[in-house]
């Protein structure tokens, strides 16, 4: 590696962030700009950003990472990822859209007529957004240790305080342009290598042997039923609960602009899984030794190198180190400026400056949370926050779409539920392990927690003599008609 080259290749991301941020300040004036733009991102404008604020460290050096380590178990995660737009497409995006929200909370707050549920909800979300920004700020971390031996903690200061300052700066309509440049530049960073090696290997040194990429124990026929179901519920659900995601529907003209939007997510996180995945099946020929608990991670980084001794593999390595940077940039800035919206709304005043201060804030404490801890692995760290946010929120948000009897008690007992349950499985499975039937259940809580956060929210809204606010049935009407009408 060169470690000249990957810095220019971090500083040329930092610099186009800048200048594009820069742009989308001089057009951000009021305060619909900053917190959905002003309802005008256009379909591949917003699904370029939606994608590109989506494919997160996980993704972009994780996944990777699990597929080496993992063989085909690791394959759920870009299948749930993906597929976790169907549902998005299906049961949330345009209803969401015609709510005529600014964020999660103030949607729960109109359909439920609770100040109680919003903060509530507003809890939730910032707890979903801080888990989340964590993993990005490990991975900066990782990243420039890697490449060019600096101490991790630098990484993790640096993305912060760049979200921070770009969120701060020009709100969602500035992040808006960030995000989708930096899609392109993530899926190029890794597509050009994945070609170039996919040539170098075919017919060379490196002879692809399929017990080698596909190895039995490592197959889905060594898979646990119960523990791949699981997961894969979580991805599915959990897409729909990430705060980031659902706030970029709001920025959409109508509902009918937000269906096409997440049609053309489907088709742009497929295709860069497809490159993810391809590049840790070429791993598992080239750089086997990789597939260690902590070293898989950085698979992404070393693998041109190893394949193109000279300034060819430094000049690569260097392409992947920015697209590396971009993905935590984009995903870290698409979460701050989402819980910056509900921060300024719920404690503040909702005025831009207090949208700016908010943003300040939401970056310092995942950053103060990251500096304090030792990274996992990023694709499972990600997988995590699914998980929780599968079981906290997702219940929620598709009852309050669809079901009119939904209470505000309800909602508010089903996301205690889902995020005790989920959150005290999962530290007592990081505490202590597991022992026999148990040790499932807790690794991966999704397919009991999920049920029971809907039965509680279900029986306690069934149950609650106040009923379900006056107008729940003319807010669901306007949630469901279509745009034209």
């Amino acid at each position: 590696m060169n470690a000249l080259l990957d810095l220019v290749a971090v500083a040329f991301v930092i610099t186009a962030t800048a200048l594009i941020g820069v742009y989308g300040l001089r057009i951000s004036r009021t305060t619909s700009d900053f917190f959905v733009a002003s309802r005008t991102v256009r379909p591949v404008w917003n699904a370029s950003a939606i994608s590109g604020e989506y494919l997160s460290a996980g993704t972009f050096l994780g996944l990777s990472g699990l597929v080496l380590l993992n063989g085909a178990e690791g394959f759920w995660f870009p299948i749930g990822y993906a597929a976790g737009y169907l549902l998005v497409l299906l049961f949330v995006a345009a209803p969401l859209r015609r709510s005529g929200a600014y964020t999660i909370p103030d949607f729960i707050e109109a359909r439920l007529d609770s100040r109680r549920a919003r903060r509530v909800t507003s809890a939730v979300c910032l707890l979903i957004g801080w888990l989340y920004i964590v993993p990005q700020l490990h991975g900066a971390g990782i990243t420039l240790q890697v490449v060019a031996g600096i101490p991790p903690w630098v990484g993790a200061v640096l993305v912060a305080v760049l979200v921070a300052a770009a969120a701060a700066a020009g709100g969602m309509r500035a992040i808006t342009y960030v995000q989708a440049f930096q899609y392109w530049l993530k899926l190029t960073a890794l597509l050009v290598p994945a070609v170039l090696i996919l040539f170098a290997v075919n017919g060379g040194a490196y002879d692809i042997d399929p017990v080698v990429v596909f190895p039995a124990t490592a197959g889905p026929s060594a898979l646990d039923a119960y523990a791949a179901g699981s997961l894969l519920l979580a991805l599915l659900l959990g897409t729909m609960g990430l705060p980031h995601v659902l706030v970029r529907f709001y920025t959409s003209p109508t509902g009918e602009s937000a269906r096409r939007t997440t049609v053309l997510v489907i088709v742009m996180v497929s295709v860069f899984y497809a490159v993810s995945s391809i590049i840790a099946l070429l791993a598992r020929v080239v750089a086997p030794d990789l597939a260690v608990p902590g070293v898989a991670d950085t698979v992404a980084l070393v693998l041109p190198a190893r394949v193109f001794p000279g300034l060819a593999g430094e000049l690569l390595t260097a392409l992947v180190v920015a697209g590396a940077f971009a993905a935590f940039l984009a995903t870290s800035a698409g979460l701050t400026v989402s819980l910056a919206g509900v921060v300024s709304q719920d404690v503040f005043s909702g005025s831009v400056r207090s949208f700016r201060l908010s943003a300040v804030i939401c970056a310092a404490v995942p950053l103060g949370f990251a500096l304090l801890t030792a990274p996992a692995g990023l694709g499972a760290s990600v997988g995590l926050v699914f998980v929780f946010a599968a079981s906290s929120l997702s219940p929620v948000l598709l009852l309050g779409v669809w079901w009119r009897r939904l209470t505000a008690r309800g909602a508010v007992a089903g996301m205690a539920t889902g995020a005790l349950a989920c959150g005290l499985a999962l530290l007592v499975h990081a505490a202590v392990g597991g022992v026999g039937m148990a040790a499932p259940l807790l690794a991966q809580p999704a397919a009991w927690t999920i049920p029971l956060a809907t039965a509680v929210t279900v029986l306690v809204s069934l149950t609650d003599r106040h009923g379900p606010p006056v107008r729940a049935g003319a807010y669901l009407a306007r949630l469901h008609t279509p745009d034209r009408v």
